[in-house]
């Protein structure tokens, strides 16, 4: 009986957290989403640092992670950060509350005012991914999902598309400008999945993408190199919508650099062997 009341009293304690680490990291994104706001409309006198080929970082980007890391260090201060641009060699932590940071996903889009860019905060415990939050600032649109409570968009419920014929399917993807010596894997996957599709869209932000997956609008989506900033949020908004995320191998999705294929549930299986076989040929 104490044991049962033991792990109970855990459970609790557990969903508390996650719960919390969910809310604290929505007001980060939202300081984030303030800083990357005002300077929108003026940026001309932004200096692009390119970090590798067609990779971009500016002051805006730094700014706004900052503002993440001063909020959670100070709700949460044993956390771990994980930053794409100020700690981005940081390990996961196998221990203790891990924040997934993507400050300004869509850095392209941003400097060339195409509206379409998000922040991006993905929360572990441990290894396991409690918390994901993206925020789409151009558009406000809010996506959260803490374990065990599901994904919503603005507060409402959302889950992933119905659909189950692959022609009809939209599919998301990625292209792997920053490893062009893929792009001929990469072309032979599109070239399949495009033949037996209703289309494929690329708009420049794998964390919209994988949000777009959660909510029904795409029905699939791959890309062949992710980092854990792009995807540690959009794993949990997919799995808590009840979709499904994987590795190439389809091996379930972590936070790492690794490829990432996602769908709900009968487009996902499609997906993946559509991929490996044209990875096969």
């Amino acid at each position: 009986m104490k044991s049962l009341q033991a792990n109970s009293d855990a459970n609790k304690t557990a969903s508390a957290l996650a719960k919390s680490a969910t809310a604290v990291a929505v007001v980060a994104a939202r300081a984030a989403a303030r800083v990357i706001t005002k300077a929108a409309p003026d940026l001309g006198p932004l200096v692009w640092i390119e970090k590798g080929t067609a990779d971009f970082v500016t002051q805006v980007d730094k700014d706004a992670e900052s503002s993440i890391t001063d909020i959670l260090k100070r709700e949460f201060p044993e956390a771990s950060i994980l930053g794409e641009e100020l700690t981005p060699e940081s390990a996961l932590s196998v221990e203790g509350l891990t924040f997934v940071i993507d400050p300004l996903d869509g850095t392209t889009n941003f400097l060339h005012g195409f509206p379409h860019y998000a922040v991006s905060i993905g929360v572990l415990n441990g290894p396991e991914l409690i918390a994901g939050v993206v925020l789409n600032v151009p558009r406000g649109d809010l996506f959260t999902a803490t374990v065990g409570c599901g994904t919503t968009r603005n507060g409402e419920r959302v889950g992933v598309s119905q659909l189950s014929d692959p022609s009809r399917a939209l599919i998301g993807t990625g292209f792997p400008f920053k490893n062009p010596d893929i792009l001929e894997t990469y072309a032979k996957q599109f070239v399949e999945v495009s033949r037996h599709t209703a289309g494929i869209r690329r708009a420049g932000s794998a964390a919209l993408d994988l949000a777009d997956v959660a909510c029904g609008r795409f029905d699939g989506f791959w890309e062949l190199i992710l980092s854990p900033w792009d995807v540690a949020a959009g794993i949990l908004l997919i799995r808590e919508a009840g979709g499904i995320v994987t590795n190439l191998l389809g091996d379930p999705a972590v936070p790492a650099q690794s490829p990432v294929v996602a769908g709900n549930p009968d487009i996902h299986p499609w997906l993946l062997r559509t991929l490996q076989t044209a990875d096969a040929s």
